[in-house]
């Protein structure tokens, strides 16, 4: 019975002082505030969603993304209870700006302060694809946004951009949780970032979310892969809204195979609680 008593008190002990389970605990939102579950077909859901297809610099998008973000139901669209974000390559001529390829990028129209995001999605395995799950200030000056400049005129990252999960196109085990902002402090650009391991992106995963004033959680599958305190040199405590999309090249895309031609990124829900 000692033995037995002693191995049930250290074995207390143990999941008491385990910092493991403290590391992985996390603030609970369960109101649910704004969602899809794409239970419909066919084009994206207009009273929820705005697809962005103004190019923000010179017609073309950041860090050298070789896209154009486009409204045709090709490059997004509702099937069999899943959205798809398609990137395609094609020839696109779109404000006086020709392209090599299409695909898509939405914003929610909503946005909100503190809480919940839950993405559950499919990442494209192809080369040189550029997924992205993520957050802007609703502040930003960004032309052809859904806000417009109805929350303000701040340029990024002043705004602040919060990356719930991004993926660079010639390793598909990497996971990218980032925060892009300007720092009170120090005057210049900053970000906060965690590269982590995923062994399955093109196979269904939940990518999160859970944002407080005090801390920022990145979330895979409910699980932390990241965390970092929402500092007063931050941007982070003002309204963001969600974007959702496809890039090919640039930056974190990286080279293009010659015998791409489609790749897309599938969506099983979105949710936002708080």
């Amino acid at each position: 019975m000692k033995i037995t008593f002693f191995y049930l008190l250290t074995s207390l002990l143990f999941i008491y002082c385990n910092p493991e389970k403290e590391e992985n605990s996390f603030p609970i939102f369960k109101n649910l505030v704004w969602g899809d579950e794409f239970d419909y077909e066919g084009k994206i859901n207009p009273s929820l969603w705005h697809v962005q297809t103004i190019p923000i610099e010179n017609g073309s998008w950041a860090n050298n993304e070789l896209q154009h973000y486009t409204k045709n139901i090709k490059n997004c669209f509702v099937k069999d209870g899943f959205l798809n974000i398609v990137a395609i390559k094609e020839e696109v001529e779109m404000y006086n700006s020709s392209k090599n390829y299409s695909s898509a990028r939405l914003n929610s129209k909503f946005d909100f302060k503190y809480g919940r995001i839950d993405v559950k999605a499919k990442l494209p395995s192809s080369k040189g694809t550029w997924p992205a799950i993520w957050t802007l200030g609703s502040n930003i000056d960004e032309i052809g946004n859904y806000l417009g400049d109805s929350k303000g005129e701040t340029p990024w990252p002043y705004c602040g951009e919060i990356d719930i999960m991004e993926q660079n196109g010639w390793d598909k085990s990497d996971l990218y949780n980032v925060l892009h902002f300007h720092n009170t402090a120090t005057n210049k650009k900053d970000e906060m970032k965690k590269i982590s391991s995923i062994s399955n992106s093109n196979e269904f995963n939940v990518y999160s979310l859970v944002w407080t004033k005090e801390k920022i959680y990145w979330l895979l599958n409910n699980n932390i892969t990241y965390e970092h305190k929402n500092m007063d040199v931050m941007p982070f405590d003002s309204n963001h809204y969600l974007l959702l999309n496809l890039a090919i090249g640039g930056v974190l895309g990286g080279k293009v195979p010659e015998d791409f031609s489609e790749e897309r990124m599938i969506v099983d829900y979105v949710r936002i609680f708080q």
